[in-house]
């Protein structure tokens, strides 16, 4: 069977803005140069998790809006999971070739996204409260047991081997799936709500503000990792901790994105949809754009000081205003991104919104 016309899913601008915002963060947290000023330092630091988490956030309300929103999809959940599954095995097949061909100085979330998806398959449609609770029980719990797992002997012993990359999808990467799944599970409930609904909206800012505000500073007392030995009970306290913090910063950047494009004024609803138009377009079309970042950031590797670095400024605003500039352009003449448009049409999703039409 085939999804109901009616239950197409749509382009949320605010979404698509909190998106974008997580892309520019990566490539803050990617590419920026050692700055002298510890200031400055503390700024960009903000750019090492939060874009991150926010990315895996907004992954997990597109995948709610694709499968029905507020209103899950009846008909076609069969179907549905199926071209899921065949995006993650792309994803994955495409985060390997990247890894194998470009090797670029960062860690590739492409193949982790896609084990995530998988993994979520049959969670997909969980009652929304289960959803809810889950994803925030398993945010609690899961950053630790990374931490934990990340300094066992087994997982050592595996990181020597080929298979290495198994150890950095579950613990030892920097986008463990466990903490991805329970993000993303939080952005699954967020789609299940009204994103329109202005109480919905205020519920998610604040429960996003008081997150943060009670989590981040709690961190702050815990002494940072570098300063703990490998067994101080403190650095997986702290990294659940963060991680709770970050995700409610995440919320209330989309809840802020959100009121922006949707709730507020019309007047101020125009001039943001279009100072935002370029991040918007770039959130519409993350693949793309994700991808494209790491092909630049492999080819401008270099030689410092006898170590290999990729790190500079111009490279940087270069990546900012190029992909800023590239998104609105294509998106404005030609649509839905290349990679995207490719993903779905290998994932058979152009012939069921064909059918369902």
């Amino acid at each position: 069977m085939t999804v109901d016309a009616q239950r197409m899913p749509r382009r949320v601008e605010g979404v698509d803005a909190a998106r974008g915002l997580a892309l520019i963060g990566m490539f803050v947290a990617h590419v920026t140069p050692a700055v002298a000023t510890p200031q400055v330092a503390e700024l960009i630091a903000i750019a090492d998790e939060r874009p991150r988490l926010l990315f895996a956030l907004t992954a997990g309300i597109g995948l709610g809006l694709m499968s029905g929103g507020a209103r899950p999809i009846a008909d076609g959940r069969s179907a549905l999971r199926r071209q899921i599954a065949v995006r993650a095995v792309i994803l994955i097949a495409l985060g390997m070739l990247i890894w194998a061909t470009l090797d670029p100085l960062v860690f590739i979330i492409l193949d982790v996204y896609g084990v995530a998806f998988l993994v979520l398959l049959p969670l997909l449609f969980l009652p929304l409260r289960v959803m809810l609770w889950l994803g925030v029980a398993l945010l609690a719990v899961t950053p630790a047991l990374t931490e934990l797992g990340a300094r066992t002997e087994f997982v050592d012993a595996v990181r020597q081997t080929p298979l290495k990359f198994l150890s950095d999808w579950i613990v030892g990467g920097a986008y463990p799936v466990i903490v991805w799944v329970a993000v993303m599970l939080i952005g699954l409930a967020l789609a299940r709500t009204d994103l329109e609904s202005p109480r919905v909206i205020a519920s998610t800012a604040l429960a996003g503000a008081a997150a943060a505000s009670v989590f981040l500073p709690l961190a702050a007392q815990l002494p940072p990792p570098e300063l703990v030995s490998e067994a101080g009970w403190s650095v997986p306290l702290r990294a659940s901790i963060e991680a709770l913090g970050n995700v409610g910063v995440g919320a209330l950047v989309v809840a802020a994105m959100l009121t922006l494009t949707a709730l507020a004024r019309p007047a101020v609803r125009r001039i943001a949809s279009t100072m935002l138009s370029p991040i918007i377009a770039m959130g519409a079309m993350p693949l793309s754009i994700y991808t494209l970042h790491l092909v630049v950031i492999a080819l401008a590797i270099r030689e410092e000081n006898g170590f290999a670095t990729d790190d500079s400024w111009p490279l940087l605003i270069g990546l900012v205003a190029g992909s800023m500039t590239f998104a609105w352009l294509w998106r404005r003449h030609l649509g839905r991104g290349p990679l995207e448009r490719l993903l779905r049409w290998a994932s058979g999703r152009d012939r069921v919104d064909a059918a369902a039409h």
